[in-house]
């Protein structure tokens, strides 16, 4: 049972089977569309709303330290992910990484957890972009329908057509080929960017240093809780974080931490870069330090420009223009993150159909599912029937509660990686290595260790549906997975070439 469980492909293998005519993707990423990809899907609802609320609630203008100490956990997280990225250059990033590792039972655990991370990921990205755009449509007097704006805006029957509507379009984009989704990318990226240095460069002028003080807000006692929406560690120890001084910067971290989250997302495109061993690195590494410091110069301008106690909580970069008098500056800010969040989606989707790809090549989910459009030679199958569904998720549901479920599934990833990157240097040190992630094993320890303390400083109730998905993981593994595995069918037909003549005639 273990052998089987625990089986490894190698990455050799892995390799050979990017090379297949029906299940190759096609090569046409640079580092430069991977770098791009990165602050595409990185810079999202993060850099415009988590700013106010955890300087408001957590660490007052110390949130620039928060930032930096969510990009170093990241950072260690991203070292772990170059290596691997550039030494097994395949579709399905975490997933690949611990099928090469850890093993086929792992490998199919964290390939199920990223297809949810994504799915809801992009669900929910799609619902926070069509609340954007009916805000500006509401302030250019065109009104939806109360029922075409989703269930939290019509009393009864709502379907949010914007968001299905969004999801739709970018699954089409998607299936025509990665160098036109690149070109759209390129093209949103550099106008959200811009936003954000229009919000650093204008907002340097208003900033007061007044509002700065106190730096480090004195630490004040959170109310201990005893319900499932409490953090888990607080549930286990009894323990919950403080608000401001030195540990409210670091509680402010865990929560800042997830505005980071989609750097990740660039290893799945590995298999459809030109040049994966030099590029990747520079493409997972170069968006996430790029990103780390616009937050932080966000974070240090807007709690300048407003005091952190007034800081709004749902769009403090807009709200903060407004309240010294430049309401322009806020219709701008808007209309960036309106426009910054289709790249969020688009490039959620594609992590979810290049994983659900890599497991459907690799058997673990049916094998139609894996071949690729013979003339965009993208894998159009998983791309429309994954677009479909989440279309249809986005319409129906706000999946306000849901949401961290992509969290902690991101750094459930995270943990297998790093862990991974350690069993591979023992099991393989022969294997080229382009990347090497620095001090292994201290680097990828320290990586589990920053993830774990951000899994448990989630709630309980996320804990809980976290276990819930992965036991009907576990269960579609044994029913399905487990005996149609390429790795499996190998193994049979090894048996049946090794196993002896019946009743004793001769082969």
């Amino acid at each position: 049972m273990s052998s089987t469980l625990f089986r490894t492909k190698r990455v050799e293998q892995s390799i050979l089977d990017t090379e297949e005519p029906e299940h190759a993707l096609k090569k046409s990423l640079s580092a430069l569309d991977l770098t791009v990809f990165g602050v595409g899907v990185i810079i999202g609802t993060g850099i415009f709303v988590l700013t106010g609320q955890v300087a408001k609630n957590n660490a007052g203008p110390a949130v620039a330290l928060a930032f930096v100490a969510a990009g170093v956990a990241c950072g260690l997280a991203a070292l772990c992910y170059a290596e691997f990225a550039s030494t097994v250059p395949v579709a399905g990033s975490a997933y690949t990484f611990s099928y090469a590792s850890l093993g086929e039972l792992p490998a199919w655990i964290i390939g199920w957890d990223l297809v949810l991370e994504f799915a809801l990921g992009t669900a929910v990205v799609a619902v926070g972009w069509s609340g954007y755009v009916r805000s500006l449509l509401d302030n250019w007097g065109w009104h939806l329908p109360a029922y075409l704006g989703g269930r939290e805006a019509a009393s009864g029957f709502g379907f949010d057509i914007l968001a299905a509507a969004l999801v739709l379009v970018l699954t089409a984009i998607l299936v025509v080929g990665m160098k036109l989704s690149a070109r759209i990318t390129s093209v949103v990226v550099a106008i959200k960017v811009t936003v954000v240095l229009i919000v650093i460069i204008a907002g340097a002028f208003f900033v007061n240093g007044a509002n700065y003080k106190p730096f480090v807000p004195k630490p004040q006692a959170v109310e201990a809780g005893g319900n499932l929406k409490a953090p888990l560690i607080q549930l286990m120890f009894g323990w919950a974080p403080s608000n401001f001084g030195v540990m409210g910067i670091f509680t402010a971290a865990s929560v800042v931490f997830f505005a980071f989250i989609g750097f990740d997302i660039v290893a799945t495109a590995a298999e459809e870069t030109r040049n994966p061993q030099r590029d990747m690195p520079r493409g997972i590494l170069g968006s996430l330090l790029i990103c780390t410091v616009l937050y932080v110069a966000v974070s240090v301008v807007v709690t300048g420009m407003q005091k952190y106690t007034r800081l709004s909580v749902d769009a403090p970069l807009a709200d903060a223009f407004k309240s010294i008098g430049h309401p322009w500056y806020a219709g701008v800010i808007s209309f960036g993150a309106a426009v910054g969040l289709t790249t969020v989606c688009m490039i959620l989707l594609l992590g979810q159909t290049r994983v659900f790809f890599a497991m459907s090549r690799d058997g673990l989910l049916p094998r139609f599912f894996s071949r690729v459009h013979p003339r965009f030679r993208t894998p159009h199958r998983p791309t429309i029937l994954l677009g479909v569904v989440i279309a249809i998720v986005a319409g129906f549901t706000s999946l306000s509660e849901l949401a961290e479920l992509v969290n902690i599934g991101t750094l459930f990833a995270f943990v297998v990686v790093a862990l991974s990157v350690i069993i591979l240097r023992k099991t393989r040190p022969d294997l080229h290595r382009a990347f090497r992630t620095p001090w292994v094993p201290v680097i990828p320890v320290l990586s589990v260790c920053a993830s774990l303390w951000l899994m448990l400083n989630l709630p309980a109730e996320t804990w809980l549906r976290f276990a819930i998905w992965m036991v009907i993981g576990f269960v579609v593994y044994f029913l399905y997975g487990r005996s149609h595995s390429r790795l499996a069918q190998e193994q049979k037909s090894g048996a049946a070439e090794a196993a002896p003549p019946p009743n004793g005639t001769t082969r």
